[in-house]
């Protein structure tokens, strides 16, 4: 079964696709993070924690953020 979230628009961003501004919302599908565009269906997903690791271990972390 899939579990569906509530969508929240982002504003002022631009579909990859289609580059239709203000149609882009995110949601969270099976605990993953997807974005898509309600104008013409285009998706995007999080990358793999693995991915992510790997791409970004040469990099330095000044400090990470946490919005209260």
């Amino acid at each position: 079964m899939t579990q569906r979230k509530k969508k929240r628009f982002i504003a002022g961003a631009s579909c990859p696709e289609c580059k239709a501004t203000d149609t882009m919302s995110l949601f969270i599908e099976n605990n993953i993070e997807k974005v898509e565009c309600v104008a013409c269906g285009y998706q995007m997903t999080q990358p793999e924690p693995q991915v992510v690791s790997s791409t970004r271990s040469n990099e330095l972390v000044i400090g990470v953020f946490k919005p209260e």
